[in-house]
């Protein structure tokens, strides 16, 4: 079964960089198109960046020219580069497998979450 952790959250000040960490157990990761979710309060969990086995990201408007996802298939690890982090990203962000659709496949980990406050 495939397992998610998620880590490298924190509290940072506007305009601050974090970078998030998704080790993923199982051996079907390299073959996934995997995402990253975020879930602010009192929100719906969306989907702002998705990165497929071939390399090909996407990325939601709000989060276009400040994140980056990256993912290393040796390691099992998939990434989020934020910059210029405003106080609206701040939230529980999750990563999970992102089909097409926009859709999660596997169980949720625990996330990690971000703070953006001065």
């Amino acid at each position: 079964q495939v397992q998610l952790v998620e880590s490298g959250g924190g509290l940072v000040q506007p305009g601050g960089s974090l970078r998030l960490s998704c080790a993923v157990s199982g051996n079907i990761f390299s073959a996934s198109r995997m995402g990253w979710y975020l879930q602010a309060p009192g929100k719906q969990r969306e989907l702002v960046a998705a990165i497929s086995s071939g390399y090909t990201t996407n990325y939601a408007d709000s989060v276009k020219g400040r994140f980056t996802i990256s993912r290393d298939n040796a390691k099992r690890t998939v990434y989020l580069q934020m910059n210029s982090l405003k106080p609206e990203d701040t939230a529980v962000y999750y990563c999970n497998g992102a089909s097409y659709s926009g859709s999660a496949y596997y169980p949720w980990g625990q996330g990690t979450q971000v703070t953006v406050s001065s």
